[in-house]
């Protein structure tokens, strides 16, 4: 693959040099010269068999992490289970579904899914935290990691606080921003309160944190899974960052510059130029 990605490049008037193994076997970084568009045409057919990434070489190593949460982060959709501890995941999961896809408005289907939870005690909240709630392979080594060389992580979700504040803790995100439930004599009273944690919401999130924090647009890397993470992953894209979609759908894909098929979430550390041997 390695040999055919080189051949390719070269045709396409990139020229490659030496091959540099991150892991051997695993992860390589191919140097060329030559312009980047023209590669990423170049080797549009390999990513069907492997993560790539066509980047520039220099600024790899991001300052700024802002992450969706539900299929991203964490192995589940919080409201899907949560549903199922009051006996309606099916009747919810096809609206997650179908709103993750792009396919209804976020925040109507948000709040058409929350209703169907009211009379809902809270104390199933920790049970499916404790049951089913579960970091995604490499999540805690990616934010490990990228702490370590000092970026600030942000967990930001179109769920809710209840879920991603303990979710924040236990991964490494130094902050979590998400929906707050209603509650109402320890039962869910099927609203939600306060602003929503909506796409727009999530892009204007990572613009005023690289403002704040004076971390310049190139420096920010952003990754989601559904529609509602498209504009955050072009936010960050736009600023000549990278937006990565994590086994995605189709639209999130389409929207993102680095597409995460095949491996877990290291391959965000290894798209910065991290070999295993620095992994926290």
């Amino acid at each position: 693959m390695i040999s055919a990605a080189s051949d390719h490049l070269a045709a396409a008037g990139c020229t490659p040099s030496e091959t540099l193994w991150l892991e051997p076997g695993t992860a390589a970084d191919i140097p060329f010269t030559g312009n980047i568009a023209s590669a990423v045409g170049a080797l549009g057919h390999l990513m069907a068999r492997a993560d790539i990434i066509v980047q520039p070489d220099h600024a790899r190593r991001k300052m700024l992490l802002i992450s969706d949460m539900d299929s991203t982060m964490i192995s589940v959709e919080c409201i899907d289970e949560l549903a199922d501890y009051a006996g309606i995941k099916p009747q919810i999961a096809v609206i997650t579904e179908r709103a993750m896809q792009g396919e209804l408005d976020f925040t109507e289907a948000l709040r058409a899914r929350v209703a169907l939870l009211a009379g809902l005690d809270i104390a199933a909240i920790d049970r499916c935290l404790a049951e089913r709630v579960r970091p995604m392979p490499g999540a805690q080594t990616l934010l490990r990691t990228m702490a370590a060389w000092g970026a600030h992580t942000v967990l930001v979700s179109g769920g809710f606080t209840h879920f991603a504040e303990p979710v924040a803790q236990k991964i490494g995100f130094a902050q979590a921003h998400a929906n707050i439930l209603g509650v109402a004599q320890s039962v869910l009273t099927g609203d939600l309160v306060g602003e929503i944690v909506d796409a727009a919401a999530k892009a204007r999130l990572l613009k005023e944190q690289a403002e704040s924090r004076h971390i310049t647009r190139n420096l920010i890397l952003s990754v989601g899974d559904g529609a509602n993470d498209i504009p955050m992953i072009a936010a960050a894209i736009a600023g000549g960052g990278i937006g990565a979609a994590y086994h995605a759908k189709p639209k999130a894909q389409a929207a993102a510059n680095f597409v995460i098929r095949h491996n877990d979430l290291t391959a965000l550390l290894y798209a910065q130029g991290v070999p295993r041997g620095e992994w926290q």
